[in-house]
């Protein structure tokens, strides 16, 4: 008997990264030794301070419905929070609060894309742009990167790749898969190429700002000529290790705030109101309560480098921000490893699960094929252990 789904859910792709995790939690049922370094999730548990905050709101009884653009008092601690961190200037009404930053992402794609739209995705970029962008039946266009670029496009390439139909670029940086971060005079370059076409509106993904190992990164918004047409994007789940707790939040031009509420209050209403009330807590504290989790980060970051150097026809860059490294493994195409022809990504990806037990990510869903993406947000002796294996199997 026929399965009359739509059409909308037949050609959207599967995530990846969760298909890869889903796979590794099955293959650990079965008793096998899986490291998983596919999930971009802190292995850290939440801060306490933070998780008092949720236990007093349960004990304070909050247990309703919450406002769909979140609580005022959140929304107050957002814009101060923007303020302090960001040089942002949000009023409350600016600001929507959302169940994850994906949410939040779909939100603003949804308010302003229409069927046949153009949406630039310099890549790589996280595998959920381009699924959100074929949900409201637009098109991406990819801007391709290499190592030797540290994975950034120029200003020539942006210019290059506008057309009428273009109606938004995403930005995310620091940038999952590849931890590049961009500079204020990279992002003002590419800035002054988008003075040139008022239309396009920039979606700015900032979810690892606080996970940075040189200078603090730089909100697009920030540029003055800018600001009228950016979206920000951030929330909690990464830096704060809240990634279950689902929040996430925009700051954008007033306009679109009440866009995305309205959208919100037929999809999913307003977000959980333990974590929201959490979420207060974590945003009012000093972005130097969390650096602990930041300084090991970067510990891990040297750690696999250098481990990962070791491996002949890797190659690498070196991640400035969040917890990925996307090494380049085309070294490898043509090859046979372990009686199987390597052609792609994938098939490099797939044998490291099946062979030695470490879970990747083909770079392919991120639009970088000739990439995986390594998470090293496991611990050190699970990264070590990782890349003894992957060593193991590729040398």
């Amino acid at each position: 008997m026929p399965k009359p789904l739509s059409d909308r859910i037949k050609t959207l792709p599967s995530s990846q990264t969760l298909a890869m995790a889903a796979k590794a939690r099955e293959l650990k049922e079965q008793g096998k030794d899986i490291i998983s370094l596919s999930l971009g999730e802190p292995d850290f548990n939440t801060p306490d301070y933070i998780k008092e905050a949720a236990v007093e709101a349960i004990n304070e009884n909050y247990n309703s419905y919450t406002p769909v653009n979140g609580y005022k008092d959140l929304r107050k601690a957002i814009s101060k929070k923007f303020k302090r961190d960001n040089n942002l200037t949000y009023s409350i009404d600016q600001i929507v609060v959302s169940t994850g930053a994906k949410q939040s992402i779909a939100n603003t794609a949804m308010v302003l894309l229409n069927p046949g739209d153009e949406v630039i995705l310099p890549a790589p970029y996280w595998v959920s742009y381009s699924a959100i962008v074929t949900l409201c039946e637009a098109k991406y266009v990819e801007i391709p990167t290499t190592i030797e670029s540290d994975f950034k496009i120029t200003p020539q390439q942006l210019e290059a790749a506008i057309t009428p139909k273009t109606k938004m670029i995403f930005f995310n940086s620091p940038n999952n898969p590849s931890g590049t971060v961009y500079s204020e005079e990279e992002f003002r370059a590419l800035a002054k190429v988008l003075e040139k076409h008022p239309n396009i509106y920039i979606l700015s993904d900032e979810i690892y700002e606080l996970i940075n190992y040189g200078k603090p990164s730089f909100s697009f918004a920030a540029i003055d000529s800018m600001y009228d047409r950016t979206i920000t994007i951030n929330g909690v789940a990464k830096a704060f290790a809240m990634t279950g707790w689902r929040v996430g939040y925009i700051g954008a031009p007033e306009w679109i705030a009440k866009a995305c509420t309205k959208m919100q209050g037929q999809i999913t209403s307003g977000t959980n109101c333990i974590a929201q009330r959490a979420t207060i807590t974590a945003l009012n504290a000093p972005p130097s309560k969390i650096k602990f989790m930041v300084d090991e980060f970067k510990i891990r970051r040297d750690l696999i480098l250098k481990l990962l150097s070791k491996i002949k026809g890797l190659k690498t860059n070196v991640p400035q921000g969040a917890f990925y490294v996307l090494p380049d493994v085309s070294y490898f195409f043509g090859k046979t490893i372990k009686g199987k022809t390597i052609q792609n990504a994938s098939d490099i990806s797939m044998l490291l699960l099946e062979e030695v037990n470490v879970a990747t990510v083909t770079g392919e869903a991120f639009g970088a094929p000739t990439c995986i993406r390594i998470s090293y947000s496991a611990s050190q002796d699970d990264i070590i252990k990782a890349v003894k294996r992957i060593t193991e199997v590729l040398t």
